[in-house]
């Protein structure tokens, strides 16, 4: 079941440097000016269901496992599209709106990119 998904529209000019790190800042299109260069602005809208540990993200056709899912991490992306996901194979989140995945390289990131996040359970 497919939770989330959206295409990626700007990179800002700073995400490399938090990709190196295994950091992927997400916001909806309608980020804040002062938040654009280190985010990935995507046209996602509906959280059709909560994130849980056990999903999978998906960046073009590279799935990773999510490991732990904070506090208000759900309810930063039903609000307003967004999310922190850190690959850093962590079970416990380190701040309350962090989504902790596999430690694995990341895919390079430009605009038309696709992002989902799903339930790999019937």
């Amino acid at each position: 079941m497919i939770k989330y998904s959206a295409t990626v529209h700007e990179v800002g000019p700073l995400v490399d440097e938090f990709v190196a790190a295994g950091i992927l800042v997400f916001f909806g299109l309608n980020a804040p000016e002062e938040l654009r260069d280190f985010a990935i602005l995507h046209d996602g809208t509906e959280l059709v269901a909560e994130v849980m540990p056990g999903d999978r993200f998906c960046l073009d056709g590279q799935d990773y496992t999510i490991l732990a899912v904070g506090e208000v991490a759900n309810q930063n992306l039903r609000a307003l599209g967004h999310f922190v996901i850190k690959f850093n194979g962590e079970t416990r989140p380190e701040m309350p709106g962090d989504i902790c995945a596999e430690a694995r390289p990341l895919p390079p990131i430009r605009p038309g990119s696709q992002m989902v996040i799903y339930s790999p359970d019937p």
